[in-house]
């Protein structure tokens, strides 16, 4: 598993409407993100292409 500390805050997944990109956003929420906005939805002429972004709150230090 990633070192939380080396992610970024922010990022932005793309790829195929497919079980693959599911399984991408989804283990980005498993390591704390947050989904940012609405999907993007496209189609590219031979598939439907997705874009999500992500947000990884700040540590505020409180427990």
């Amino acid at each position: 598993m990633a070192d939380i500390d080396d992610l970024p805050r922010y990022r932005v997944l793309t790829g195929p409407d497919d079980d693959s990109f599911c399984r991408r956003v989804s283990e980005a929420l498993d390591l704390g993100y947050e989904l940012h906005g609405s999907p993007a939805v496209t189609f590219n002429g031979d598939q439907v292409i997705v874009a999500q972004a992500l947000v990884r709150p700040a540590d505020t230090g409180a427990r």
